[in-house]
């Protein structure tokens, strides 16, 4: 019984971080709620919560006005209320929450685990954001979104380097970013749906190149280990290989690598086997959130291939892929927004062998990539933000 009782403890602890990581903390500074003003958590009319500093930054100061930052419905800072239901559950697991002697120091997952050491961004900071990509040479963090300028740049602590691309509607602007990388000389690749085209930067905001009319909807970009730029075409089903000179900012060549993809969107390349990822979300009959990731060897033959259907036989519920990426082992990762988790899928030779990596803390993941540190940032769109995650050793 005394063995019992003392294995439930750290098994509560857990609960209890996890509790206080995914109900008591407000989504858009990321700061605990509380019981004193600026913390309450208070509802807004669509339903969501956010603490009461938030609702003052985001309201207007002379109407009260504002928009949810998390699905846009507009309110008035007036017509918010205190979230009883928060309020509560912070009475009741109050003294359990605070540290103390009690409580003590133990690994919150298994060793070897994934465990968020942070997350930077946040509402006003990003404005749901859509792509995701690591500077190969400085390890900052290139992230677009629906902001004023579409290109925000952070450093390695989470602060904002700088910005650049504009919204508008001239060539060097950006009207709809969809996903971004970067390239092993800095060069920044955005794909905008807003002209159809695709764009690169220099690292600094400097417009270099703009590709119009070669795509109908280009949507998923990435680099290759030779510096090349892959992008999939969701509108043509198509993948292309571009080679820029990227200083100069000219167009090489391209090749058409793939002509019959089922609207492909994200796509990932193994830096260890050149394997290239592709996901796609084909349309049909109950296929509105169907999505199927096809793997094919640096020759381009398929070598591996997973469905929905077939990984909903492995994973209690049914999985919707937006995103994927390459581990450094050559494992398949995918982010999941219908549990939402992210799984690794393993080898492709081998597939499927399903493993969550990411079970809690994430509402709708919508980019990944892996740094060279192996830690895996998450791009989670409803809260505006980037998470990092990070092995447990314990």
């Amino acid at each position: 019984m005394g063995a019992e009782a003392s294995g439930s403890g750290p098994a509560l602890r857990e609960l209890l971080r996890e509790a206080e990581a995914s109900l008591l903390e407000c989504k858009v500074c990321f700061e605990r709620f509380g019981h004193r003003q600026q913390r309450r958590p208070r509802n807004l009319s669509c339903g969501h919560v956010v603490c009461l500093a938030c609702v003052a930054a985001l309201a207007h100061p002379r109407t009260l006005a504002l928009e949810c930052p998390f699905c846009r419905r507009a309110c008035r800072g007036c017509d918010t209320s205190d979230c009883l239901p928060v309020l509560h559950l912070l009475e009741l697991l109050g003294s359990a929450l605070r540290p103390g002697p009690a409580a003590p120091r133990a690994a919150p997952a298994a060793p070897g685990a994934l465990t968020c050491q942070r997350a930077f961004g946040g509402w006003g900071t990003l404005v749901n954001p859509t792509g995701l990509a690591l500077c190969p040479k400085t390890g900052r963090v290139v992230v677009v979104h629906d902001g004023k300028r579409r290109v925000k740049v952070f450093d390695s602590g989470g602060g904002c380097a700088h910005q650049f691309g504009e919204k508008g509607d001239a060539a060097r602007d950006l009207r709809y970013p969809l996903d971004v990388t970067v390239t092993s000389d800095c060069h920044v690749v955005v794909t905008d749906a807003g002209d159809r085209s695709l764009k690169v930067f220099d690292f600094f905001g400097q417009i270099k190149l703009v590709l119009g009319g070669h795509f109908c909807l280009p949507w998923g970009v990435e680099t290759t280990p030779q510096n090349g730029v892959l992008v999939t075409d969701a509108e043509a089903g198509s993948l292309h290989l571009l080679e820029v000179d990227f200083p100069e900012g000219v167009l090489r060549r391209t090749e058409r690598l793939q002509a019959h993809l089922r609207r492909p969107r994200g796509v990932a390349v193994s830096w260890l086997t050149g394997a290239i990822a592709v996901l796609e979300h084909p349309l049909g009959p109950g296929a509105c959130s169907s999505t199927t990731v096809k793997v094919f060897s640096a020759s381009m033959q398929l070598i591996g291939q997973v469905d929905s259907f077939g990984l909903s036989l492995f994973f209690p519920s049914k999985i919707t892929a937006s995103a994927v990426a390459f581990d450094h082992q050559g494992n398949v990762v995918v982010a999941d927004t219908s549990s939402p988790a992210v799984l690794c899928l393993g080898k492709p030779e081998e597939f499927p062998v399903l493993k969550p990596i990411i079970t809690h803390g994430l509402s709708h993941p919508v980019a990944l990539t892996f740094t060279k540190e192996s830690s895996l940032l998450v791009l989670d769109s409803a809260v505006h933000s980037v998470k990092v995650y990070k092995v447990d050793w314990g």
